[in-house]
């Protein structure tokens, strides 16, 4: 009896693991590969940061389209990150 109990758990989490479906090799290599433009030249990545008065600009792009900016404004307030695409506007409220 105490044979059963202790093999069934086992063969549980063996079934488990052999039914979970591979990563393709293909989307495995090509997460390790820098951003390349369609004609297979490596694209330059660009940090530009604008200052004024009121805030701290920091843009980040890679072959010429945005990926990140983030805008620091002036008198302690936090800092918040704007969705290229949509315009959205996100804060992070508790940063470790």
């Amino acid at each position: 009896m105490r044979f059963n109990t202790l093999l069934f758990p086992l063969l549980l989490a063996v079934n488990t693991a052999w039914s979970q479906n591979p990563i393709p090799a293909s989307a495995a290599s090509s997460a390790a590969q820098p951003a390349t433009h369609p004609t297979g030249v490596v694209s330059r990545t660009e940090h530009i940061q604008v200052e004024d008065s009121g805030a701290r600009i920091d843009e980040e792009r890679v072959g010429g389209q945005t990926q990140t900016i983030t805008v620091q404004p002036k008198g302690g307030l936090p800092s918040y990150q704007v969705a290229p695409q949509t315009g959205e506007r996100t804060w992070k409220v508790m940063g470790f």
